[in-house]
Formats: C-alpha cells, sequence, structure tokens
C-alpha cells in the first residue's frame, strides 16, 4: 500500500502571492500558467512541489460476478429438484453443481463443512413464488392466501410515517421490482399493496400474461458448518428481515463471483465468520444494505461492486441502509471494492470495530457519507478514492459537519486518515466529537486522530473540512491532527474549514496552526 507524503514548498510565514504566481523557498514570485490565487505552502495543483502518483484506486471496472467463477466439477443439482434436500443427504466436502435455469429454494440451504455450491452455467437461486390467481377489483387486481401473518416492525424507515420498509416480501411484475405503497388506494401502476390481516396482494398493473412473482422464503444459505464456498450463483428475490442476510457467511467461509440482488435486506452477511472472504461479488440493488458484518476475526471484503442497495427505502441519514456496514469486528480489510450509488453511508464502521482497515476501496455517488468511522478504534482509512457522496440525504440531516462528509470520524481513538482522494462530496472530512456513553473499552471519546497526505477538493456550497464537538464531548488540544494535505478550492477567502464552531478561510485556518506543512490552492477557470 503506497503511503507517500506530499511535500510543499517553504516559504515565509505571513508571506502571500498575488494571483497567478507561485512562491520560491526565498519569496520571490514566479509566473504560473494555472493562474492560481495561492498562499504560503500553495502551489498550483497542476504544478506539485514533488511528483507522485496518485492513491491506487479500485479500479472502475471490476472483474466480478459469475463470469469469474472457475468451471464446476460434482454432483449436479437441476431446476426442479430439491436442492436443500439434496445438500443435506450429502457427506461433508461435496461440490454441488447448479445447472442452468431457475432453482426455486423454499427452504433455506444449510450446507455442511467444506461443502461448495457452485455453478459454471448462470443458475439462479430464488426465493420467490408465482402468483397466478388473480382478480379484478375497483381498478386493481387482487391474489390472496400468498402472504405470512402479520409480524412485528423492526429498522427504521426513511419515511417514518407510512413506516412499511421493514415488510419483507416484495413483488417482481416481468422482473421489475414493485414499490410497495401503504395503503390500498394508493395503489397505481408500478406499486403493489400487501394487506397482511386480509392475506391479500393488491397489484396496480393488469397481471394477465405477464410473470408475477412475490419474495417468499427469507434466506437462501446459512449454516453453522465451517469452510463452506459459494460461487458463480445468482441469489435473488429473498425476504430477508431487515438486518439478515440472503446470504450468511460462517466461519472459514469463501463467497465470490456471484450475483447478489434483489433480496429484502442485505445482500450478504458476515455473522461470527472469522477468516471468511467474501470476494469479486456483484451486490446490488438490495433492499436495505449490500453486505453486513457482525463479530467476525480478519474478515476480508474484496473486489466487490457494491451498487444502488437500500430500494426498499430504509433510512437514509443513519440507520444501516446502503453499501456496507461492518460492527462488534476485530482486524481484517475492506479493500478494492467498488462502492456507487447505494441510498446510504458508503462505507460503515459502527459500534466497536477495532483495528479495520478500509484502503483502495472507489466509493461513488452515495446518499450520505462516503467513509463512516464511528465508536471504534485503530481503523486505517487509506488509499480511496471518495467522490459525489453525501448529497441525498433526507430526514433528520443536513449540510454540516456534524451530518458527515466525503470521510466522517466520529467519536473514535486511534485512527489514520491517509492519502485519499476525497472530492466534490457535502463536506471534505468531518472529525466529530459526541457524547455517546460508554462501551467495553470504557467511555467513548474522539482521541489521537490523524489526517495526512490526503488530497480534498472543496468548491461550493457549505462544504467544510474539520472538527465538531458537542458540549458534553470536548476535543483536548492535540488529539486532533491535520497534516501534509492537498485542498483543492473554490476560493482562499470562502470559509472552507471549522474548528468547533467557529469558521475559517484557508488563510486563517493555518494561522490557528492546523494543517501544517499542507498546500491551498484554487483553479482559474481560464487559461
Amino acid at each position: 500500500m503506497k503511503t507517500s507524503r506530499i511535500v510543499v514548498a517553504i516559504v515565509a510565514a505571513g508571506t502571500f502571492a498575488a494571483a497567478g504566481t507561485a512562491l520560491t523557498a526565498t519569496g520571490s514570485p514566479v509566473l504560473s500558467d494555472d493562474h492560481a490565487d495561492l498562499i504560503p505552502g500553495i502551489l498550483p495543483d497542476d504544478q506539485p512541489s514533488t511528483p507522485t502518483a496518485p492513491p491506487t484506486p479500485a479500479p472502475g471496472g471490476l472483474q466480478a460476478g459469475p463470469s469469474q467463477a472457475p468451471a464446476c466439477t460434482g454432483v449436479t443439482i437441476t431446476p426442479g429438484q430439491d436442492a436443500t434436500q439434496i445438500i443435506d443427504d450429502a457427506p461433508n466436502g461435496t461440490t454441488f453443481c447448479f445447472a442452468a435455469g431457475l432453482h426455486r429454494i423454499s427452504q433455506t440451504i444449510r450446507p455442511k463443512p467444506d461443502q461448495v455450491l457452485a455453478s459454471d452455467q448462470g443458475a439462479v437461486l430464488t426465493g420467490s413464488v408465482r402468483l397466478t390467481k388473480w382478480s379484478a377489483s375497483n381498478g386493481d387486481w387482487v391474489t390472496t392466501g400468498a402472504l405470512p401473518p402479520a409480524y412485528r416492525q423492526t429498522g427504521q424507515c426513511e419515511d417514518n410515517v407510512a413506516n412499511i420498509c421493514y415488510l419483507r416480501e416484495q413483488v417482481f411484475l416481468d422482473g421489475k421490482h414493485l414499490t410497495r405503497v401503504a395503503a390500498r388506494d394508493k395503489v397505481v401502476p408500478g406499486t403493489f399493496y400487501a394487506d397482511y390481516p386480509a392475506n391479500a396482494v393488491y397489484l396496480g398493473d393488469d397481471p394477465a400474461g405477464r410473470s408475477v412473482e412475490m419474495s417468499k422464503t427469507d434466506t437462501a444459505i446459512q449454516s453453522s458448518a465451517n469452510g463452506v464456498t459459494v460461487r458463480g450463483l445468482t441469489i435473488e428475490h429473498f425476504a430477508t428481515p431487515p438486518q439478515g442476510g440472503a446470504i450468511q457467511l460462517g466461519l472459514g467461509w469463501k463467497v465470490y463471483a456471484n450475483d447478489i440482488r434483489w433480496n429484502h435486506a442485505v445482500g450478504a452477511m458476515l455473522v461470527n465468520a472469522d477468516s471468511a472472504v467474501l470476494e469479486k461479488n456483484l451486490i446490488h440493488h438490495n433492499g436495505q444494505l449490500g453486505i453486513g458484518q457482525y463479530s467476525t476475526l480478519n474478515g476480508t471484503i474484496s473486489g466487490n461492486e457494491v451498487s444502488y442497495n437500500n430500494t426498499d427505502g430504509f433510512w437514509i441519514a443513519d440507520w444501516e441502509s446502503g453499501g456496507i456496514k461492518t460492527t462488534w469486528s476485530n482486524g481484517g480489510w475492506v479493500t478494492g471494492n467498488l462502492i456507487k450509488a447505494n441510498r446510504g453511508v458508503g462505507l460503515w464502521s459502527d459500534a466497536y470495530d477495532d483495528g479495520r482497515t478500509f484502503n483502495a476501496n472507489q466509493i461513488i455517488d452515495n446518499a450520505a457519507d462516503g467513509i463512516r468511522y464511528e465508536i471504534g478504534r485503530n481503523g486505517t482509512i487509506a488509499d480511496n478514492t471518495i467522490t459525489g457522496n453525501g448529497l441525498g440525504t433526507g430526514r433528520g440531516s443536513g449540510t454540516s459537519l456534524w451530518d458527515g462528509g466525503g470521510i466522517n470520524v466520529n467519536t473514535s481513538s486511534n485512527v489514520q486518515v491517509r492519502d485519499n482522494v476525497v472530492a466534490n462530496n457535502v463536506n471534505g472530512i468531518s472529525i466529530q466529537s459526541r457524547t455517546r456513553g460508554s462501551g467495553p473499552w470504557g467511555l467513548n471519546l474522539l482521541r489521537d486522530i490523524v489526517v495526512s497526505g490526503n488530497q480534498v477538493t472543496m468548491k461550493g456550497g457549505t462544504t467544510a473540512t474539520g472538527m465538531v464537538q458537542n458540549s458534553g464531548a470536548v476535543i483536548p488540544t492535540g488529539e486532533v491532527t491535520l497534516k501534509a494535505n492537498t485542498y483543492i478550492l473554490d476560493s482562499l477567502t470562502a470559509d472552507r474549514f471549522q474548528k468547533t464552531g467557529q469558521w475559517y478561510s484557508a488563510t486563517e485556518w493555518r494561522q490557528t496552526g492546523q494543517d501544517a506543512g499542507s498546500t491551498f490552492t484554487i483553479r482559474s477557470l481560464v487559461r
């Protein structure tokens, strides 16, 4: 992993260059083709003081999904067979090859130790059932008898009035995910309403001659067995409960080259999955979250494309929705993933993660923070490219540093934020100290945060970098260090920095003693 630092020019403190000039070490002006405004330690961004390669990003076109699965040799399972029973009857270590086609899974598959569930033919495991018996009903169409009994609400929804995101059964019309509405009188084309007390499903589209399916089985693959491998499968339409995964990895599992999509809650969950590997999967359009991890030692989440998750309306700003979330885990890596266009946080560590490394990910256009590191310790956030995040939050959020940024470190300790490219997010880097109670390590405090070697672009709105605190969580002097960063700004006089309630321009920020050795620059629109 590259850990280069930015070397800045040495200039006399308090000396300023006119627009369109740079300063030499002696303070003499040198004309610049960039026509930038500059302040001490500042060079035009196209003339770095020491040429270096950018941080290594995750590749934009990942090689992921079933096309990456190797050939399968083993016990063949064909559509129409009871895959769950066949796997249950076989001994440890058996390899199963799912043939091409649609495999309806009516009960969770529970593999044994060292078994392999695979396909090299594009097999699809679905948790849905077909709905075929429809009747016209006052402008809608209705079928009965398919729903489970009503169940209690869990999770938090973006729409906290209707509060329907937790309902698990999704409906698909000719493969298209329909939007759930909260009452029958809201049903229009493209939507459905599920009346659990009456055990009735209403559609706003005429189903005649069309395929209508409803997710039914809650989980595709889950067991306590060690060493299971799952590869080359498409896993879709499972009615997973909030925080539940369509596939749940266990100890030493390897899950790679799958397409995990259109499940109600989480695509893939690592739970007590020490040393498990989740790699080269396409994980997209799941109802709540792409990937979750809980209570896992040295798990690896690598080379996945995690995109367009939270289709079913969980709270965007602050309830476990979006791309990837990990909790109560030690060590391990989230590395080389493309995390894109999720309706929530891109990559989130929350609640007592220890020693986690987030590196070389490409995190783009997620609705909330790009990376959030919350109530954890000993974390490393390095060499990521984080652009366009935090601009799609709604309920309970805004644009201040309290609401987050490209990178948000919240009430954590010993966290290194280094060598990231952070550009055009709702904020740059937000350091938050909040009153968060106590946990297994004692009082939760913000301590020993070092932000260095990052390139941060902030060019509009209220975008800022800095730190905020509430009255019960004052940040002691020296516990947050920003140094050797590069800032690309819209103006050197606009307030783009903040420290515990006080706003600063770039010039003023340097005078506070922050960002020693850092570079601040703007580009002219005209060359």
